[in-house]
């Protein structure tokens, strides 16, 4: 075993960047989970419940799922594969028939078989540079709080919404991006730069990726009118 020193980390994908206090270590190499498909065979390596360097062969399950993270974010585009994860493997590798690293082990579902997650390789890419430039992750953050809520079929048609629900905002934080742009509660956005959003996932999805300081347009309804308004997002707290 080695010692390590905390370089950074992320509690919204659970990941971390450890430097080893070790010399000649050969490095893994790195796949492309995009390039993954359903039903192929992937191994997980790991020390579950203290037993080291085990490892557990199965099937990619699934593609494309969303998991919560522990603050309560979205980790979207996540790997199910049918491995039988335990204690001791979060963290370790997710590799393919041709041992590039394709995720990293990171959750089961309690009580359940055959069901664990990892988190893509390529998503852990991008966190590991930014915590290696910047020292954290750099996310887009608009300063309100939102709650799902039905609309009522005969406004949606007399706006011409084709959709069942959206999102009501409760809660706007003094001076945060969304104020300014004069966001207030009560008001229900139904769609951020022209997409129709029903949650608040649908809210973070679409702005996982949009960088910060590029203005974005809401659409919500006040009072039963439309109303439209530009909201330059700022760097998450």
């Amino acid at each position: 075993s080695f010692g390590g020193r905390l370089l950074g980390s992320d509690p919204a994908t659970d990941l971390a960047v450890v430097r080893a206090d070790a010399a000649d270590l050969p490095p893994a190499t790195l796949g492309d989970s995009a390039a993954l498909r359903v039903g192929q065979l992937v191994v997980a390596i790991g020390n579950p419940l203290g037993f080291q360097s085990t490892v557990s062969a199965g099937v990619v399950s699934a593609l494309g799922r969303s998991l919560r993270s522990r603050t309560g974010r979205l980790i979207e585009n996540v790997i199910q594969t049918d491995i039988a994860l335990n204690p001791g493997n979060s963290g370790g590798p997710l590799v393919d028939s041709r041992g590039r690293v394709v995720g990293i082990n990171t959750a089961i579902i309690a009580m359940a078989q055959g069901i664990s997650f990892s988190i893509p390789v390529n998503t852990a890419k991008w966190v590991v540079a930014q915590l290696l430039t910047v020292g954290r992750v750099r996310r887009s953050y608009l300063g309100f709080v939102g709650q799902r809520r039905p609309i009522d079929r005969r406004l949606a048609r007399a706006r011409g919404l084709a959709i069942e629900a959206a999102v009501e905002v409760v809660a706007v934080e003094p001076s945060s991006p969304a104020a300014a742009a004069g966001l207030g509660e009560g008001d229900i956005v139904v769609a951020v730069e022209g997409r129709p959003v029903t949650s608040v996932d649908d809210v973070h999805r679409l702005l996982t990726d949009w960088p910060i300081g590029r203005p974005v347009r809401l659409t919500a309804l006040r009072r039963a009118e439309i109303v439209e308004m530009t909201v330059t997002p700022a760097e998450a707290p």
